[in-house]
Parts: C-alpha cells; structure tokens; sequence
C-alpha cells in the first residue's frame, strides 16, 4: 500500500491536541493543499478564513453545539461557499452595460449555485485535512457551524451569498488520540451500487449496523436503547441541534432563493 492509501485508511477525527502552536508554515502548507482542490469552472467558489483570535474561537465553542475542544484547538479554518465574490465582480467588470442590462438586472445567485460552492469549498476543506495528516496534524469537522447563522454571520462580517459550511479545527494529537481505536465504517456492498441506486432490506440493514451494535455494547450503550433507529432518530435526526441546521440554511435559502422572485 502507498503512503497515500496508507495515510486516508488511518485518518480519524482528532479532538484533543498538545499544547503546541502549529507552525506558520505549516499552516501555509495547508492553506495552500486547499487551494489547488478541484473546482467547479476553476471558479474557486469558496473563501476561508483563518480564526486567530482567541475571543471568536471561544464564541465559536458555545455557538456550535457547546464543544471546549473548539476553543483549545491550535489552528481554525473555516471554509465558506461563497458567490459573493463573482456577484460582486459581475457589478464591477461592466457585464451589465455589455449585455444593455441595468446593474439590478444581474441575476443574484439561486439555490443551485449555492449547491455548487457548497461543493468547492467541501472538496478544498477534505484537502487541507489529507494535507494536515500528512504533516502529523490532526483535525475533526464541525457540521453545527452551518446552525445559528445570524449569529455567525454577524461575527464574521458575513454578506448574503457567504454560507459557512464547514468548520475544521486541526492540532497535534494527544498520544491518547493516536491510540485511540477508528469508529467503524459500514461495509462496502451497502454503500456502492453498480449503475442504479438501490434501497436496503430490514436484514441488510440488520446486518450493515451489526458492528455499530457490537461498538455500543462495548461501551455499554447498548443499555440506553436496543433500536438503534430510534437512537439515530431522536439524537440525531430530530434532535434539537437538528432542528436549528435546519432553521439556518432555510435563512440562507432565502437569500440565495427569493430576491429573483422580487
């Protein structure tokens, strides 16, 4: 196996760090590995933004869910679909007197460019994870940055059509992390098809979530509840958190959505 194959089988979420800075050149080497991501058009409909400053990454471990670890992590990045940059430029670059359009005529990005930039910026964060592994860096994804947008987006100074859709914290790991066992994958019949898509039976799924069972025995979960469905479905589902994603990108919809209905 190459060192590639060998450094995507390995990777794990990291959410304990040692106390140590992550050199700036490192960090570089990270930003950098980002952006040479594929890209939709070589567009780059993303931004990201480096969070340096202690007090936003403290208000960032309370709005995202309640998390310390976000707050101790050495390095923040976050990474944005962004169509503001390209609206903005078709304003400035003369598109509208060219195509004898007024200047409130330029289409304002819809709900399938948000689909698309949310695309980009997840291809370059996976990028900057690959890369921080390499150079000995742990990292773990924070979906709950999409929740609480006005709250977000206020902190950040953020304009209509800039959704925050990923947050990644990145730092050395703790020997204790380095040990620690991977969470268990499902196996590979139930998630690749062969041209057509196909829905699963009650005993492939009895047999896909098998291990998952076996793991919350293991760590005496399986007491909690013996329908891992209904534990899928109330903590994660429909759980509060849930709900407030929800709310969220229903608010950015609207903006990337109504304002070509005006």
């Amino acid at each position: 196996m190459n060192e590639t194959l060998e450094l995507l089988n390995k990777r794990k979420s990291v959410r304990v760090y040692e106390e140590r800075p992550v050199p700036k050149e490192v960090k570089e080497e990270i930003i950098k590995a980002a952006m040479r991501a594929p890209t939709a058009g070589n567009m780059m409909l993303y931004s990201i933004i480096d969070i340096t400053d202690q007090k936003i990454k403290d208000r960032l471990a309370e709005t995202c869910d309640n998390q310390p670890f976000i707050a101790k992590a050495p390095l923040v990045l976050m990474f944005f679909a962004d169509y503001q940059r390209n609206y903005d430029y078709f304003k400035l670059c003369g598109v509208a007197e060219d195509l004898g359009i007024s200047i409130d005529e330029i289409r304002t990005p819809e709900a399938g460019d948000l689909m698309l930039a949310c695309s980009d910026a997840l291809i370059a964060a996976q990028n900057s994870v690959i890369a921080a592994e390499s150079l000995g860096l742990g990292s773990c994804y924070i979906g709950d940055i999409m929740e609480n947008y006005e709250v977000h987006k206020e902190l950040l100074n953020l304009p209509d059509f800039v959704f925050p859709i990923a947050m990644l914290v990145f730092g050395y790991p703790t020997e204790q992390q380095k040990e620690r066992k991977q969470p268990e994958r499902f196996d590979k019949k139930f998630i690749v098809f062969e041209n057509q898509y196909r829905h699963l039976t009650g005993d492939e799924f009895d047999e896909m979530l098998s291990k998952i069972h076996s793991i919350m025995k293991e760590n005496n979960q399986g007491k909690l509840e013996k329908n891992y469905g209904k534990v899928l479905y109330t903590r994660k589902y429909t759980a509060e958190f849930t709900k407030e994603m929800n709310r969220s990108v229903r608010e950015v919809l609207k903006n990337w959505s109504s304002k070509n209905e005006q």
